[in-house]
């Protein structure tokens, strides 16, 4: 019985946290708020090269800040996955981000990194900036101002939200991101 009850609490704590974690990253940003850099962190690609639902839903909330006028510079993130696609993360969303709108001269890509992590680190290696925001889904926006302020002077967030069962798949998975890097000293 009192193994239940624990583990009624901690699936009751997992829940809140995911939620909680959504909720952070769905925040808008302030307004007003100008950065050098608007970065967006890496995901899939399709193997025919596209971007997948989740990083073209990223490209296009760090298009419309770009287009606002939020920063001068769009940096794209991201290596190649594997399976190996044709392009990788960044590269996939600078084509699309240009194909939006944002001129070529304004789009920077990381295409090396693998994780969030490397994402930060490696930008920080690419460019030389204090203020940055990260785009990404909801959920992933704790973890990313985390790990890119170890990086960087100033870092704000925000993020897409997903739907349905994904958005909460997502969450749940990201509580346990949240507390495996917490431990690793990464946030």
């Amino acid at each position: 019985m009192i193994l239940v009850g624990l583990a009624g609490s901690i699936a009751a704590a997992w829940a809140i946290a995911a939620w909680g974690l959504d909720a952070y990253g769905r925040r808008p940003l302030p307004l007003g708020e100008h950065y050098d850099a608007i970065v967006v962190a890496g995901c899939r690609v399709m193997p025919d090269g596209r971007p997948s639902p989740a990083l073209a839903r990223r490209v296009r909330l760090a298009v419309r800040l770009f287009q606002e006028g939020r920063a001068p510079l769009l940096v794209c993130t991201g290596g190649k996955g594997i399976p190996v696609p044709p392009l990788s993360e960044a590269q996939a969303a600078a084509r699309l981000a240009v194909s939006l709108g944002v001129p070529q001269t304004a789009v920077l890509e990381e295409g090396e990194s693998r994780t969030t992590w490397e994402n930060a680190s490696f930008t920080a290696k690419l460019l030389e900036a204090e203020r940055v925001c990260v785009v990404s889904d909801s959920c992933h926006i704790f973890r990313c101002r985390r790990m890119f302020g170890r990086f960087f002077p100033h870092v704000t967030g925000t993020g897409v939200r997903l739907v349905g069962r994904s958005r909460w798949r997502q969450a749940f998975r990201e509580v346990g991101a949240v507390l495996r890097h917490g431990l690793a000293g990464r946030m």
